[in-house]
């Protein structure tokens, strides 16, 4: 029998203990659900108390209503009348006052910074925070002054100045049909998912994650470029090269102006989400209430996922918009399961469960085939690099947290030379919520006939205590714990197991080396 003490699950500092401490739901009272917020938003009632007017909030203002019957919150420079939302928030009345009469933004980052607070609240706002005039600056002076691409000091803060990786930079030259846009990073463990490029017309984006920062190009094209660009990357000098193709086949004298936080080196905490919309290709069953959704880039996109990490999606539900964490996975286990094999650079997959009473996966699961959902980057902060030097594998999985396991398996099994062992056990209800079952039976099949490192065990809650005692008594029982394992956090899920939140990695002779959300 395993024996998984409470200290050790979920990890210290852990994505999910955070989640945990600062998530906790509270029971909401009949009537007080999401969607019955959203009808209260297009009631037409006034949610702020001010008959439709927008006012400029002082400080001094602000923190006098500190109430739970008034209770303004000021988020990203925008105040909110709260008070009408108390009974709604999931997270309860408590977690809301936390703010009151303050600016919320840092707490709100911390708790749930995907939320998309803006469509939720938009009946609610009062107006804006008063600010001091302020000298805009002269951009195309400052373009002029950074011509070859290096970062200006004004623009780091000096906690990245004195702790951060070293000033990224960037330069730009062309050819007849050709421009190519190089940057600098000057870091070694740059490879494509590093990299996040959109351009839309003449709007052209591109972020580089450095460390925790995020280095950033925005830059309004002087001219016209095609829709599809190459990217590619010197590992061994940390440079990365975007090669745009020209419209028209004319020099250009300047690669273009300036937009909003261009060159610029931020916290990655301190950035906001950058959405494009992705077409849906596909849409197949893998259980009787589980679909695999495949989800095609905009051709002028770059953008790949880092194993462990997760995006947001976003769907307007009844003209509000909602926003929920996924976890990207393979098309399948192995690529010989699914032909034709889709390009990952171009497509998305999740394997999401589709509840019947619920807004968001109710929604998703109505989109026809060339409908749009809007993708978010990817966020997390796992590690797969970690994993080279691993001789022994545990990974737990419950329900739709097997969706973070996925591209981790795929990973294990045919990129670390040094795995001698992997065991996989997944909990489920019943044989029939077992995702990729005949997929996972076959790969433990092949694997056993080649070197046999690949154990798995299906648990379900609807067998015999007995069957189920047989199956568990097969894998480890000293692993929490013991000194001969670290925990590796690279998911979640709701379904539990006494009280422990099951979707976790395990790994012998390896450090913690992050986490990530796997959502449902």
């Amino acid at each position: 029998m395993l024996n998984v003490p409470s200290q050790s699950f979920p990890a210290p500092r852990s994505q999910q203990r955070v989640a945990s401490g600062g998530r906790s739901k509270v029971p909401l009272k009949q009537g007080r659900s999401l969607m019955d917020w959203i009808r209260l938003t297009k009631s037409g009632k006034d949610l702020t108390g001010l008959k439709g007017r927008l006012i400029e909030v002082t400080e001094e203002e602000l923190k006098k209503h500190n109430k739970k019957d008034d209770c303004w919150i000021c988020i990203r420079g925008f105040v909110y009348n709260v008070s009408p939302y108390m009974e709604y928030h999931p997270g309860g009345e408590d977690e809301l006052m936390r703010a009151a009469g303050s600016d919320g933004t840092e707490l709100f980052d911390q708790v749930h910074r995907w939320v998309n607070y803006e469509s939720m609240l938009k009946e609610c706002l009062v107006g804006r925070m008063a600010i001091k005039p302020t000298v805009l600056k002269d951009y195309r002076e400052e373009e002029k002054k950074v011509l070859n691409g290096m970062l200006p000091k004004s623009q780091v803060t000096d906690t990245l100045a004195k702790e951060g990786p070293s000033y990224p930079s960037y330069d730009w030259f062309q050819t007849d049909s050709l421009v190519t846009i190089a940057i600098y990073t000057k870091q070694k463990d740059i490879n494509l998912d590093s990299i996040i490029v959109d351009h839309q017309n003449d709007s052209f984006r591109a972020e580089t994650i450095i460390k925790d920062c995020l280095y950033l190009i925005h830059i309004g094209l002087s001219h016209e470029v095609q829709e599809d660009f190459s990217v590619r990357v010197v590992e061994s000098v940390g440079k990365i090269e975007i090669v745009l193709k020209k419209k028209e086949n004319t020099s250009w004298d300047f690669l273009g102006h300036p937009l909003k936080n261009h060159n610029s080196l931020i916290p990655r905490k301190d950035t906001g989400l950058y959405y494009r919309k992705c077409q849906l290709i596909s849409k197949e069953d893998v259980t009787h209430d589980t679909r695999l959704f495949c989800l095609m880039l905009p051709p002028s996109t770059h953008l790949q996922v880092p194993i462990g990490q997760h995006v947001y999606l976003k769907l307007s539900v009844t003209g509000t918009e909602i926003v929920k964490p996924y976890t990207p996975v393979s098309g399948s286990l192995l690529a010989e399961f699914k032909e034709p094999v889709l390009p990952n650079n171009k497509y998305i997959y999740f394997l999401i469960k589709i509840y019947p009473t619920g807004l968001f996966t109710s929604e998703l699961d109505r989109l026809q085939i060339g409908d749009f959902v809007s993708v978010s980057s990817p966020e997390g902060n796992f590690k797969i690099s970690k994993f080279q030097e691993l001789e022994e594998l545990f990974l737990l999985a419950a329900g739709t947290g097997f969706t973070p396991m996925v591209k981790i398996l795929n990973y294990a099994l045919t990129d670390i030379p040094s795995l001698r062992k992997v065991k996989l056990m997944f909990f489920n209800k019943t044989e029939d919520d077992i995702i990729w079952r005949s997929q996972l039976e076959k790969l433990a099949f092949k694997d056993k006939r080649q070197d046999g490192r690949l154990g798995t065990a299906p648990v379900c809650s609807s067998q015999q205590d007995q069957h189920r005692r047989r199956v568990i008594s097969a894998f480890p029982t000293e692993i929490p714990g013991s000194s001969r394992w670290d925990w590796l956090y690279s998911g979640c899920s709701p379904w539990r197991v006494g009280r422990s939140m099951v979707g976790c990695c395990l790994t012998r002779h390896a450090q913690v080396v992050g986490t990530s959300q796997g959502k449902p």
